[in-house]
């Protein structure tokens, strides 16, 4: 290994400023071997004494120059930053191909030198064994191999050599040729010979040794997140299979896919509170919509008796662990279907996904720092009564709920110690019990079923052997988080009416989340719906759980974060 010097970045944790590291001492050195320490002279250490630095696996690098000095010096040396892409005389073959055709079938030491093939991606890693010998580590689309650069086999120029050796760094994109073969210790490499090309240079380091761990800086800069934390876009690709999936599955049961409008003059089909916006070219206000219910369910009416759309919806509420303002659904409707149809669907579904996109029925979650979960999809799911659980666990039976009996319902809470913040109505009361006393004990896929009427104002009413009326409704629960909403759906014009008169009494009385009375789709019932069963899911909240992420941000490409005050900017430097 040379013994030339230059200037060195040092880890924070090995206890050495940058400063023990000038050009003057150490003017050339670029890269050090595994094996090599470094004695720091006793008068430059804070403690007055030699300190031995043994280096990582990975060599330190010299501190990169900055964006406008590289791009200077890589012209100097007759590189192009920016060139228009060629394709290479020589076969591209994506990184995939090479590993999948060669990584099983070579023995070590061993070359296919009937034929070379190019190779593009981006440098992870460079190490020097020699001025005459670099070995290079390439990524492509999540695959990686090796790229060995040796002066004996490269047909270019000692001039083409050594620019490409020195100017090529961490996180450029570059093209090069070769033949595939494996090192004696069973690397699969490229051995380059031909072309090895500079596509597009990296202007900043990429922290891939210091990690990227702090949230906000992870989610406010996510390319640089995707590249150093690599599970980043395997959840993404987990994501795009899960979506896949429930495509194929309800386009095999010939359910049409439609796209519904995102911007109307108001937003129905949820509880929830919509994002409000102005058209200027009609001058009127419009709502981002909060779920596509009523216009899939208009389709329904118009003779499709099976519709889904898979899109976004936007609610303008809270932001946590599980909720984001923007987020992606499943809806379907289903004609001449019931609630017992879409329990046996919903478990038929997530068992077949669960296996599908993670290669078993059971999925390992983790619900907290100490305890993980083995989540069973296996079908069947348990099945808990919301009215009669309720009324086990705060030992008496509720009121009529019909009466607005919104004072004895508050008493109930206080007694159990469950606070529910204004506005009262009886939805938002039963809904805080619910959350309190009955999903927290759903962490194995379990459905809960029997809803009161008043919380369900799009549902069929069903009137149970006891002798009680509930919604014909229910949720599904998988690890504490509710991921499928279904509905036996009201078909009764004169109903759905009252009852959107009712939630626009709530509305008036301050539940921002009731939903406003429309018209137009009370209009539409009267052509005639068919019994229909209709049904949603959160497909990030699925995807939260067969990848086993804690947070809804992890299985977003690009989460809603707070914008940042100019004063407190937020780098990902390393």
């Amino acid at each position: 290994m040379s013994s030339s010097r230059a200037l060195l970045r040092v880890p924070k944790q090995w206890g050495i400023h940058n400063t023990f590291f000038s050009p003057s001492q150490f003017n050339s050195l670029r890269h050090v071997s595994t094996s090599a320490s470094i004695r720091i002279p006793a008068s430059r250490v804070l403690a007055k004494r030699a300190v031995q630095v043994r280096l990582l696996s990975t060599a330190v690098e010299p501190i990169p120059l900055k964006p406008a000095a590289r791009l200077e010096e890589l012209r100097r040396v007759g590189l192009t930053p920016y060139p228009r892409y060629q394709p290479p005389s020589i076969p591209l073959a994506p990184i995939r191909d090479l590993v999948a055709q060669y990584q099983d079938t070579m023995e070590n030491g061993t070359k296919v030198l009937t034929k070379k093939y190019s190779i593009c991606g981006r440098i992870y890693s460079k190490r020097e064994s020699s001025s005459k010998l670099i070995w290079f580590d390439l990524i492509q689309d999540g695959h990686a191999i090796q790229a060995v650069f040796n002066r004996k086999a490269y047909s270019g120029s000692d001039e083409e050599f050594e620019i490409a050796a020195k100017s090529l760094n961490r996180g450029d994109f570059v093209q090069l040729s070769g033949y595939v073969g494996k090192t004696k210790t069973g690397q699969l490499s490229v051995f380059i010979t031909d072309g090895f090309e500079l596509l597009a240079p990296c202007l900043h380091p990429i922290p891939t040794r210091t990690g990227l761990m702090d949230p906000e800086k992870r989610f406010r800069n996510r390319h640089l997140d995707f590249l150093v934390n690599r599970e980043g876009l395997e959840n993404l690709r987990k994501r795009s299979r899960v979506i896949k999936f429930i495509r194929q599955y309800l386009d095999s049961r010939h359910f049409l896919e439609v796209e519904t409008p995102i911007l109307s003059t108001q937003a129905g089909g949820a509880n929830a509170k919509p994002f409000v916006t102005h058209a200027n070219t009609l001058d009127m206000e419009m709502h981002m919509r909060v779920a596509p219910e009523l216009f899939l369910k208009q389709l329904v009416i118009g003779g499709a008796d099976r519709v889904y759309e898979l899109g976004k919806q936007f609610r303008n509420e809270g932001i946590d662990a599980d909720h984001n303002p923007e987020f992606t659904t499943c809806e379907f409707y289903q004609a001449y279907a019931n609630l017992d149809s879409l329990f046996e669907m919903t478990e038929d579904m997530l068992q077949e996904m669960a296996k599908s996109v993670t290669g078993s029925s059971t999925v390992p979650y983790k619900m907290s720092n100490e305890e993980t979960v083995n989540l069973s999809f296996k079908k069947p799911f348990r099945k808990i009564n919301i009215m009669e659980t309720l009324e086990e666990k705060i030992g008496a039976p509720l009121p009529d709920l019909d009466n607005e009996p919104i004072a004895e319902l508050l008493k109930l809470c206080k007694e159990n110690k469950v606070f529910v913040s204004a506005p009262h109505t009886v939805p938002r009361i039963i809904d805080k019990l619910i959350s309190t006393f009955i999903e927290p004990e759903c962490t194995q896929p379990t459905f809960l079923w029997g809803h009161p009427l008043i919380m369900s104002p799009l549902a069929k009413d069903i009137k149970l052997d006891s002798g009680r009326t509930v919604a014909g409704r229910f949720e599904l629960f998988v690890a504490g988080k509710e991921i499928v909403n279904a509905y036996e759906e009201l078909n009764d014009p004169v109903q759905q009416k009252e009852r959107f008169t009712k939630q626009q009494t709530d509305k008036e009385n301050g539940d921002e989340e009731a939903q406003p009375m429309d018209q137009a789709f009370c209009t539409a019932l009267e052509y005639g719906l068919p019994p229909t069963a209709g049904w949603g899911m959160g497909v990030d909240r699925v995807c939260q759980i067969l990848t086993g992420s804690s947070h809804i941000r992890d299985v977003l490409a690009f989460p809603t974060m707070r914008t940042l005050k100019p004063s407190s900017p937020t780098t990902a430097k390393e």
